[in-house]
């Protein structure tokens, strides 16, 4: 304020200056004060360019060298994208301050009026400073990690980065979602890709008066076919439930991670071809009706 208040000072000199030699007729005095003046501007305008510009320059190739030794140290994908978002903020903000101080503002006052409303910004945006707090609960605790698959606030998909603010989730179709990193620290998560083996089932129908072990013979010749199956844990294959229209039979097998949907999307039709093959019948629903 008090610069601003100097600023209106002087600026109310030169042109009492000006208007007086408007009044005395000193037409070169005009020119000259005028001449100053834009110099003085010209000045400050050109430095701040070039200061703005190689700011810009020294900010990507800290970037550049960053982002290298991080590769090189083999440090976390996650903990990348959430440095890379942090220093970027902080470089950019010291590059403003820099303009400012270049075009002959005091920084001094500049800065104190940038921490005064980032104060009042920060009481504004609360859940963005939890979402920060977030995003360093995750860093640090590790639920997930990029490349890893995930369900959380009723988004399933892969995680393509940890921001400062925002973890970014990728669809199975292709969607990113942005989840805020406050939720994602406080609420729950389902994380597919954390361990090395999954179970997958299946729930088989068949019609009654079907000869449950040789449907069980042939569903485990299937199991013996597939590599992907693991032997251990033991495949399970028993009799689920008696349904309405059908008897249930219920298949557990352990796959790697990465086989997983192969795996059950293969043996559907594995199952079904040699259902058909073997004679053994699918259910459809029905009714029998007692006529009194």
């Amino acid at each position: 304020m008090i610069q601003i208040l100097q600023a209106t000072k002087d600026t109310t000199n030169v042109t009492k200056e000006v208007v007086s030699a408007i009044a005395s007729g000193h037409t070169e005095l005009i020119i000259e004060k005028l001449i100053d003046m834009c110099i003085s501007a010209g000045k400050n305008i050109l430095i701040a360019i070039i200061v703005y510009i190689v700011g810009r320059f020294l900010i990507s190739l800290i970037q550049r060298v960053m982002s290298n030794m991080l590769s090189r140290r083999k440090v976390e994908i996650s903990i990348q994208t959430f440095l890379k978002s942090l220093v970027s903020i902080l470089l950019n903000v010291l590059l403003i301050v820099s303009v400012v101080g270049a075009l002959g503002i005091n920084t001094t006052s500049f800065a104190a009026l940038l921490a005064s409303a980032g104060v009042a910004i920060g009481m504004a945006l609360s859940g963005n400073l939890q979402n920060f707090a977030g995003g360093l609960i995750i860093l640090f605790f590790k639920p997930y990690k990029v490349g890893d698959w995930i369900e959380a606030q009723s988004v399933s998909g892969s995680v393509t980065a940890i921001q400062i603010m925002h973890t970014l989730v990728t669809t199975a179709d292709n969607k990113v979602v942005y989840i805020p990193n406050g939720a994602m620290s406080s609420g729950v998560i389902t994380n597919y890709s954390r361990l090395d083996t999954r179970r997958v089932e299946w729930i088989v129908g068949v019609d009654y008066g079907e000869d449950i072990d040789k449907v069980k013979s042939v569903v485990n010749e299937l199991i013996q076919k597939d590599n992907r199956i693991l032997k251990e844990p033991a495949p399970v294959i028993a009799l689920h439930a008696l349904d309405s229209s059908s008897v249930n039979v219920t298949i557990r097998v352990w796959v790697a991670n990465g086989d997983y949907w192969n795996v059950y999307f293969e043996m559907n039709k594995n199952i079904y071809d040699e259902f058909n093959k073997q004679g053994i019948d699918f259910p459809f629903p029905q009714m029998t009706i007692h006529q009194a």
